[in-house]
């Protein structure tokens, strides 16, 4: 676990003014652009949220351990709330605090280092909350709340958190920062190709921001990137940054579809907590749901049973 800050970092440092840099560059581009061309204006959107997002990140990043654990716990805990105002489930109360106490039992047992325990954990939850129809002597929309509460707790309490533990890793933190960058990165260029160019839409009864067009040239991006990122990882080899951008590419954008699947079936587009510049916190988690435990079984395969150099 990495106890001392990253302030003083190299990569750190050089990270941190490469993507500041970029995106201002790229920004004033694309004000430009959207300023004469109403298709841009969402990647505007994209642009000015990152820019108020990314400091935050960058700054918890660089704490001292445990903070960027708890910082992660934290957001996955705003994702689980904002989960349940977006299904209807925040008025049940006994569900919403087990998924919280859950979400923290988590994050402690990252910090400790029980691995068995953790991916034990979305069994214990589940026994968890079928108890509250039993406590409460109640069935009305049980199931539902049940299967719900399961789904809230899977994509937020075990895929996202992985993320916490690749944070427990030799170079975690700015693991974690390489994949941060990615999954906005990626988002970014499958909605701006989808706008500009994108025709093939298979899932527009889903959505309209997802093209053949976009998926393709955003996952080529995305790996060149990754390629680019490459330092950011304690192994820079081709396998490693692979993995991390087709993860992200394919498996984020596995994650973002499942999210807009159940918006659109409740009937909304965005939800909770509005981030400036582009829809909820979800927006910003959906593609680490999916990814980060992707990565982690991948990276952890590769580094320590394949020995892959």
């Amino acid at each position: 676990m990495n106890d001392i800050a990253l302030w003083h970092n190299p990569t750190y440092v050089s990270t941190v003014t490469s993507v500041v840099t970029f995106f201002v560059i790229v920004g004033a581009v694309v004000y430009y652009l959207q300023q004469r061309n109403p298709k841009w204006i969402g990647v505007w959107a994209s642009i000015k949220s990152w820019v108020i997002t990314s400091p935050v990140i960058f700054f918890f990043a660089a704490l001292p351990a445990p903070w960027p654990l708890v910082f992660v716990v934290l957001v996955a805990i705003s994702g689980a709330k904002t989960f349940y105002q977006m299904t209807g489930m925040y008025h049940r109360t006994m569900f919403v605090w087990i998924t919280y106490v859950f979400l923290i039992l988590q994050g402690y047992l990252v910090f400790r280092g029980h691995s068995g325990l953790y991916n034990l954990m979305p069994m214990l939850f589940f026994f968890g909350i079928v108890l509250i129809p039993i406590l409460r002597n109640s069935v009305t929309h049980m199931i539902q709340y049940i299967a719900l509460a399961l789904m809230n707790f899977m994509l937020l309490g075990w895929g996202f958190l992985h993320l916490a533990r690749i944070l427990l890793w030799a170079g975690g933190p700015l693991i974690v920062l390489h994949l941060a960058i990615l999954f906005e990165f990626c988002e970014s260029c499958n909605y701006a190709i989808t706008r500009a160019i994108g025709k093939h839409k298979p899932l527009q009864a889903i959505t309209t921001r997802f093209s053949v067009e976009g998926f393709l040239l955003s996952l080529a991006l995305t790996v060149l990137l990754a390629w680019g990122l490459r330092f950011m990882l304690p192994h820079h080899t081709q396998p490693y940054w692979l993995l991390s951008g087709l993860s992200v590419a394919i498996f984020g954008r596995i994650g973002g579809l499942l999210l807009t699947v159940i918006r659109r079936d409740l009937g909304i587009k965005e939800s909770g907590i509005f981030i400036i510049g582009r829809d909820d916190i979800l927006s910003r988690l959906d593609k680490a749901m999916f990814a980060a435990p992707v990565f982690y079984f991948g990276y952890w395969l590769m580094s320590t049973v394949w020995l892959v150099k």
